[in-house]
């Protein structure tokens, strides 16, 4: 029988974003935390995002006001307590007489009732007084507003088929999405919480108000019993199937699985700004640039059936793609520069009814003490809010377990971002002065991964042979050993797709393979 001391005071289930989040903000605030996920960090839905951090311009159609304001304001909280991983971009909204709302949100309601002239058509006029609502509802101090783009002149018009002339341009922001989940956790293990990847809750029960949950080791298959005062259920797309199968709930609250699609391109536009296209049927489409050398498009919406089975981008979503962006630009993409592609569950919360694209992206935190012991399940969210969820969350855990602290994250860096927004140009000539053994580029993408920790993993290198093996495409032998030793990389996988994405680079897996299984 183990003693009080053996008690952890919650188990968080998921390593995904909110689970992480939720795990570090927990234990800042003095609580014993133990998280387990079953694979890999961010192994779902939170390396499959679109790599945003935004408001959801597009939520204003569906009056999802509170959820735009809390992401407006988030933008520059998150953007000064992580400025290696997230930075500004400007958007371009090319405008067009094609646009239309998307059927079934309300403004679209709304203006088909008093404007029916417009049959649906997204007028200049109401996009520029969306732009405004944008630009004023959370407030700004480092993003700047919107301006007006004349498209016969620069860069931007240049990618773009003749005949569109005028785009609004706005601000938002970039994110690492999976570093981001990384670096939470890390920073989480920092003030004393407990991290377990590739574990497995296999069941769960509640005796006495405490919580004996069994957990099964992936790759070993040994198990252990972990007690808790309380379980946090953040187990992303599979948060209803753990409720009801593995916790024993009573609570018929679900998520509704919505399948997000991306595709990667050669690099398609000359700029470093981003590109939001309007559909004839209502929906948008983001072209982004990406690792330099690339574009990011997406997204879908689709239902997806079966939350065991692993997310792809079919044929059509992919064809979809690119019959949408090439709507648009001058130069046709065509299937042959696709260089990759990626799919991703969103797990909205089941309102019941709508569309896909219409399904709310807010959250919902559901505290459910019908299995003899408290739990919180953590049903939808963006990425953008996961700050404010797991704030949110603790106050929710807070009307079962004492807290010593109040609220604490936001202004907190994450390790490496401690250092002022726009100093990374700063970081990365720093760096290369004092390595002169690094390339531009080879700092440039240190930096932008581990901020001040770079200097960590360089350590007391004169030359590219003091990091160790070379794996090609700027990763070390000293750059795996980190990631393994404070970033819980344990595969190749987690190393080239999700703590980097190195693996759209020439990287010899193989012999990164040997030396992690060597390391390991």
């Amino acid at each position: 029988m183990l003693d009080n001391d053996d008690i952890r005071d919650l188990l968080v289930i998921g390593g995904g974003i909110n689970g992480c989040g939720i795990a570090r903000d927990a234990a800042g605030r003095g609580l014993t935390v133990t998280l387990v996920e079953m694979s890999d960090l961010a192994q779902a839905t939170s390396s499959a995002s679109t790599k945003l951090f935004h408001g959801g311009l597009r939520y204003l159609e569906y009056l999802e006001i509170r959820l735009v304001r809390e992401a407006l304001i988030e933008r520059e909280t998150l953007l000064r307590a992580m400025p290696h991983i997230s930075w500004p971009l400007r958007f371009v909204l090319p405008l067009h007489p094609g646009m239309r709302f998307e059927g079934d949100s309300p403004v679209a309601k709304l203006l088909g009732t008093v404007m029916p002239w417009l049959r649906g058509r997204r007028p200049d006029w109401l996009i520029r007084a969306g732009l405004l609502m944008y630009d004023t509802l959370g407030g700004r101090q480092i993003l700047p507003g919107t301006t007006t783009l004349d498209l016969t002149t620069g860069p931007e018009g240049a990618a773009l088929r003749t005949g569109i002339h005028k785009a609004f341009e706005y601000s938002d922001c970039w994110i690492e999405d999976s570093r981001l989940v990384a670096l939470n956790a890390r920073d989480a293990v920092q003030r004393g919480a407990q991290v377990l990847t590739r574990t497995r809750v296999t069941q769960a029960h509640a005796t006495d108000g405490i919580w004996a949950v069994t957990v099964e080791d992936a790759q070993t298959g040994n198990t252990r019993t972990i007690r808790a005062r309380m379980i946090v259920n953040a187990g992303g797309p599979w948060v209803g199937q753990i409720l009801r199968t593995r916790i024993g709930s009573n609570s018929a609250d679900d998520v509704r699985l919505v399948r997000g699609s991306h595709i990667v391109t050669r690099r398609l536009f000359d700029h470093d700004k981003c590109y939001f296209f309007q559909g004839a049927d209502g929906r948008i489409m983001f072209a982004i640039p990406y690792e330099t050398d690339f574009t990011l498009i997406g997204t879908t919406d689709q239902e997806h059936a079966d939350v065991d089975t692993p997310p792809v981008c079919t044929p059509a979503e992919q064809a979809y793609m690119l019959d949408f962006v090439n709507a648009y630009l001058r130069t046709p993409v065509t299937a042959d520069d696709v260089v990759w592609s990626y799919s991703g569950v969103r797990p909205l919360y089941d309102a019941g009814g709508g569309s896909a694209t219409a399904a709310t992206r807010d959250y919902t935190l559901k505290l459910d003490d019908s299995a003899g012991a408290p739990a919180l399940h953590v049903f939808g969210g963006k990425i953008t809010t996961y700050r404010r969820l797991a704030e949110g969350a603790l106050e929710k855990i807070g009307q079962r377990l004492p807290l010593r602290q109040g609220a604490w994250t936001a202004g907190v860096a994450l390790p490496g971002g401690d250092f002022p927004v726009g100093d990374v140009d700063r970081l990365i000539a720093d760096l290369r002065a004092d390595y002169p053994f690094l390339t531009d580029r080879w700092a440039r993408r240190l930096i932008r991964a581990y901020g001040t920790e770079a200097r960590l993993i360089l350590g007391t290198a004169t030359s590219p042979a003091d990091l160790g093996p070379d794996f090609g495409a700027t990763l070390t032998g000293a750059e795996v050993d980190w990631l393994m030793r404070h970033e819980f990389a344990r595969t190749a996988d987690d190393v080239l797709w999700r703590r980097s994405k190195l693996g759209l680079r020439q990287v010899d897996t193989a012999a990164l393979t040997r030396h992690m299984m060597t390391r390991a």
